[in-house]
């Protein structure tokens, strides 16, 4: 498999500011990828975000250099409707994407503006309530469900339209720890079942640091750290560049060298308690 995901060159300023939002930025991410984005805010990851899903060049004026890809296919020389069946987008808040009276409306809103057939849409729509397991919600009006109903809901229609590349902005911030678990989960679920590729900005990193692939993180619009999680969070500038590093990734640096602690590098809690009772990972 190739990369899905190609960002070469890319500098971005917007036409009002006085300097880049994003400078020299590289980046390639292989298809099927969990792809964690952090950053302190302001640091251009809403930007580069931006130039993936076509918002910009083709909507947000500026200086733009480099290229950026998807599947292959420049962003700047695709039009909107195309980028739309290439790459989702789930907001922050699913509320800012979900408007129709009912899920099944909801889901199949981006299927009927591209023209999709109707039998075509029917079976789509099914499909994405059944990968996200809320097939008895179809009826429901989404004002009824709760946060993580609604959540699964605005990824049901993103995944209807049945994109390669999906990206999911701070997806777990309105959402109680049970509930983000789960979203982390069929992630997870997702990515093995359909190849999906994430592309996940997330403040809160301990929920995604035991199953994501890489960590990029940002900051003043560069890219100042990747690799796996354990190689970006053990590193020693990390901490200081707006990351919030995990409660367990702390507890083991300070634990480091005490007798049974530290023997290897540790990101999740059950992954501590193991080492901490001597147990095999």
């Amino acid at each position: 498999m190739g990369d899905i995901l190609e960002v070469e060159g890319l500098s971005f300023k917007y036409s009002d500011a006085p300097r880049n939002a994003v400078s020299g930025f590289n980046l390639a991410i292989p298809e099927g990828e969990i792809v964690v984005l952090a950053g302190p805010s302001g640091c251009g990851k809403s930007t580069l975000l931006r130039t993936v899903n076509g918002l910009i060049p083709h909507m947000y004026g500026g200086e733009y250099s480099g290229d950026v890809r998807v599947g292959g296919s420049s962003v700047k020389g695709s039009n909107m409707r195309d980028l739309a069946q290439s790459v989702g987008f789930l907001f922050q808040n699913p509320e800012n994407q979900i408007f129709m009276f009912t899920v099944e409306r909801d889901v199949a809103f981006g299927l009927e503006n591209l023209g999709v057939p109707r039998n075509e849409m029917r079976a789509r729509v099914d499909e994405a309530l059944g990968l996200l397991r809320i097939g008895d919600l179809a009826q429901r009006a989404p004002h009824e469900l709760s946060d993580g109903q609604k959540q699964r809901v605005a990824l049901a229609g993103v995944l209807a339209m049945r994109p390669k590349l999906v990206i999911l902005d701070e997806p777990t911030s309105l959402l109680d720890p049970r509930t983000a678990s789960e979203l982390v989960a069929l992630v997870v679920r997702l990515r093995k079942e359909l190849g999906t590729t994430f592309v996940v900005v997330e403040h809160r990193l301990d929920l995604l640091m035991g199953v994501a692939d890489r960590l990029v993180v940002m900051e003043g619009g560069k890219k100042v750290a990747e690799g796996t999680p354990k190689d970006v969070l053990f590193g020693e500038e990390v901490g200081t560049h707006g990351v919030a590093v995990p409660a367990v990734t702390r507890v083991q640096k300070m634990l480091a060298g005490e007798e049974g602690v530290g023997v290897e590098r540790l990101l999740t809690p059950s992954e501590l308690a193991a080492a901490v009772e001597g147990r095999e990972i």
